[in-house]
């Protein structure tokens, strides 16, 4: 999810309703993916390094997920994927992780970061 998040640039709640379709092809993990932004109604393209089609391949095998399935499923009977409440806990834990003040990084500084390296 990390290494997708940093990628795509996506908004939160655009990552977490990525299914495994939008960025498979058969059992290959696209070099380039494109996912329509809820937002802006827009398409927008991404490319996915090999770090990341690595972890998004070995996710989708660990998961057992299918094309249709949501790329990130909620564990709750209610949900069919993380909600965007879940994602922003999961990236604060992740802050948290390395040392860093989680009440000074959310779920934006994740699309800000690929733009910094760029």
């Amino acid at each position: 999810m990390f290494n997708l998040a940093i990628d795509s640039k996506l908004r939160g709640c655009d990552l977490v309703t990525l299914r495994v379709r939008d960025v498979t092809h058969g059992s290959q993990i696209l070099p380039r993916a494109m996912a329509v932004q809820r937002k802006t109604r827009r398409p927008v393209q991404f490319e996915l390094t090999e770090p990341t089609r690595s972890a998004v391949s070995a996710w989708i095998e660990k998961a057992n997920l299918k094309p249709e399935h949501y790329l990130f499923p909620s564990r709750l009977a209610k949900s069919p994927h993380v909600s965007n409440r879940q994602y922003a806990r999961i990236v604060h834990q992740w802050v948290a992780a390395i040392g860093l003040d989680s009440t000074v990084y959310g779920t934006h500084a994740m699309r800000r970061t690929k733009a910094t390296l760029i």
